[in-house]
């Protein structure tokens, strides 16, 4: 009987991911209210709510620090709420999820199949999604009303 091939990370796509996944989170980190860094923002679509995300700060060193990226509200049922911790490293210019839902860490490579059903390239996955998350927040991320200073229609992205 034939072994599948073992997964072997594509280690130039998971850099990309990481750099292009820094370069949005400090986009976002760029929201400020009165001088100072917006934890929270409201996703809307034109005039529909969509929800509501906070990114906290758990860690912090010289070179890195560790986020907590949470959808704390949302306006639909059908979703679950993304909840993600992100590990930024300043001197590499990279961004990576080391865990979802508080979970444990993701390894980079899963045998498959595996005591909690994780895909062989689960890491990629996973820093695949924090792209797409990233995009929808920078395309329909606003501050919360009460710290607007703009009204929906200055808005260009």
């Amino acid at each position: 009987m034939m072994r599948p091939k073992r997964y072997v990370p594509d280690l130039r796509q998971l850099g990309a991911l990481g750099d292009g996944n820094y370069q949005r989170l400090r986009k976002l980190r760029q929201l400020e209210a009165d001088g100072q860094p917006v934890a929270e923002f409201e996703l809307h679509r034109e005039h529909q709510y969509l929800g509501r995300v906070r990114i906290e700060i758990l860690q912090t060193a010289r070179f890195t620090e560790t986020l907590l990226l949470e959808q704390v509200h949302n306006a639909g049922h059908w979703l679950n709420n993304p909840k993600m911790t992100v590990r930024v490293y300043h001197d590499a210019s990279m961004a990576e999820v080391i865990s979802c839902y508080r979970g444990r860490q993701i390894a980079p490579v899963n045998d498959y199949p595996n005591r909690y059903m994780h895909h062989p390239d689960e890491k990629m996955q996973v820093n695949s999604f924090l792209t797409d998350w990233l995009d929808y927040c920078l395309r329909f991320g606003h501050l919360p009303m009460e710290h607007a200073v703009w009204t929906s229609g200055d808005c260009q992205n």
